[in-house]
């Protein structure tokens, strides 16, 4: 099998698992859990495997490496149909897709007494499936599709799975999403009419003179961050998240907050910046004031949280916002890519980081019955294991170094540095000290101090069993192994990033590119 084929197979393995589960939903529990199982590790597999024959399949002239295309699932005339490809700012992202599916996928196999099993586990391999599409997707309307492939099953796995407020909660996420889907489809068939006649896909466009002038840039770009700004909790269209995390099944918790919400981060970064630079800059303020929204906003309302899930949910929402300034910095500096290269290992930081939050919640849920910090306290001297690890996942979401999140927000200090305005880069710092503030609380309300607990619920507390380590082991050591050696992402990362960015930045302004140090 070539490496193509493999990337293939990467895609196509969850799908199949889901349906074969349909065709053998007659056979012993244990079997489907194993089918399931397979579906979630085989990708995870290849993607490390993919990683490492990156440098040598890669292709010079474009960057992308295990290309493959499938005209018959599109429409050739149109220059639309699937291609698959992966280059160096897809691929750390594919890989965090990966190990954040396996991690979730094990989650909810090894969760006892689930209603409708096989339902739950076909409909997490859906979305694994779209997930994983829309990374390896190098055609435009594919990487779309896939999207919308992984955020139906995400609304059926709320509605059907989902705790209290689901349907509530299920119906808000499908109006807000809609519309955003609808908005960013816009923008996406604006700029299709508007291209020449080549296959509309990141390769071909970038071998082509696009004629597209400032108006009709901003036009296209106002669309796909505003639908993208939705998909993504962008304040102030952020209202959605929180509750739809707090509502869902933590396997659908990890995979939303920890990977299908990086599509529009993704999105702007691939597409907008690469094509639409002077729309980028256009709207470079706007975006910068709305993630100091995310930042500032709805990081004093994540401090109030007395539910632990619901913080977690809004600290995902808040981490938003320094991704945002990222790509930002690349339009005010000019051409100096450090900002986009930090937008991005904040993607593949904060994706594991938030899953195992998640995950470890609801283990923190099991033991104690409650999600209210006020009602826990002492559950270290009864579960030292699960503690250590979620004061880990707590550090890992602050920044602390040795996890890969410090990387991604020093190098997003140093793309800001760069413009020297002290006050922005101040409130970023005061990002650091909110999300200091209630991660430390949160930890010393739930693990340290007196035990609010009845004494027979106490008393009946357990340490993590060997079925929770291993996700939580699986995603520690992702975000450890960056932390120590981040050139594990970008040694492909930075020239991926100049050599798709040092030609489109924006033209007002003239600036040298920088790449992302290996020691940012």
């Amino acid at each position: 099998m070539n490496s193509a084929n493999l990337l293939q197979t990467a895609v196509a393995a969850p799908l199949l698992a889901s349906v074969v589960l349909f065709l053998a939903k007659s056979t012993p529990l244990v079997v489907r859990k194993s089918v399931a199982l397979v579906g979630f590790a085989l990708p995870c597999l290849i993607a490390l495997a993919l990683a490492g024959l990156f440098s040598e399949a890669k292709d010079a002239a474009t960057g992308y490496a295990f290309f493959s295309e499938c005209k018959w699932l599109g429409v050739e005339s149109t220059g639309i149909w699937l291609k698959l490809g992966l280059n160096g700012i897809s691929l750390p992202l594919f890989v965090m897709a990966a190990i954040v599916g396996l991690a979730a996928g094990m989650r909810a196999i090894w969760t006892k007494d689930t209603k409708m099993p096989t339902l739950y586990y076909a409909t997490l391999l859906f979305i694994q499936t779209g997930l994983l599409g829309l990374f390896a997707s190098i055609d435009i309307f594919g990487f779309y599709i896939f999207h919308e492939f992984a955020l139906i099953p995400t609304f059926i796995a709320i509605l059907i799975w989902g705790g209290y407020g689901k349907r509530t909660t299920a119906i808000t996420m499908a109006v807000y999403l809609t519309l955003g889907a609808m908005i960013s489809l816009a923008g996406l068939v604006y700029f299709y009419v508007n291209t020449p006649a080549v296959a509309f896909d990141f390769i071909s466009l970038k071998n082509v003179v696009l004629n597209l002038n400032a108006g009709m840039q901003t036009s296209i770009f106002a669309l796909l961050l505003f639908g993208f700004g939705i998909l993504v909790s962008l304040f102030p269209f952020h209202t959605w998240a929180p509750d739809t995390y707090s509502a869902a099944p933590t396997p659908v918790s990890m995979l939303h907050a920890g990977v299908l919400k990086k599509f529009g981060l993704y999105g702007l970064v691939q597409l907008g910046a690469a094509f639409l630079p002077l729309g980028l800059e256009s709207w470079a303020k706007w975006i910068l004031v709305l993630a100091l929204g995310n930042i500032l906003v709805i990081g004093l309302i994540t401090m109030v949280q007395r539910d632990l899930k619901h913080m977690i949910s809004y600290s995902s929402v808040m981490h938003m916002g320094p991704i945002f300034l990222g790509i930002a910095a690349f339009a005010f500096s000019g051409g100096d890519v450090t900002g986009l290269g930090a937008a991005v290992m904040m993607m593949f930081a904060h994706g594991l980081s938030v899953a195992l939050l998640f995950h470890l919640t609801q283990a923190v849920a099991d033991r104690t019955g409650t999600l209210d910090m006020q009602k826990m306290g002492g559950l270290a001297t009864r579960a030292p294991v699960l503690a250590a690890f979620f004061v880990a996942a707590m550090m890992a979401s602050i920044g602390l170094p040795g996890f890969a999140n410090f990387w991604g927000e020093l190098s997003i200090f140093v793309s800001l540095a760069s413009l020297k305005p002290f006050w922005l880069i101040s409130l970023v710092i005061i990002s650091i000290v909110i999300s200091a503030i209630y991660g430390l609380r949160a930890v010393a309300r739930v693990f340290y101090g007196a035990e609010a607990l009845p004494a027979e619920q106490a008393a009946a507390v357990k340490d993590i069993t060997p079925a929770e380590r291993i996700p939580a082991l699986l995603l520690f050591a992702a975000l450890v192994a960056v932390g120590f050696v981040p050139s594990l992402v970008t040694d492909e990362l930075n020239p991926a990033l100049t050599q798709s960015f040092a030609q489109t930045a924006p033209a007002a302004v003239e600036a040298p590119v920088a790449p992302v140090d290996d020691a940012q």
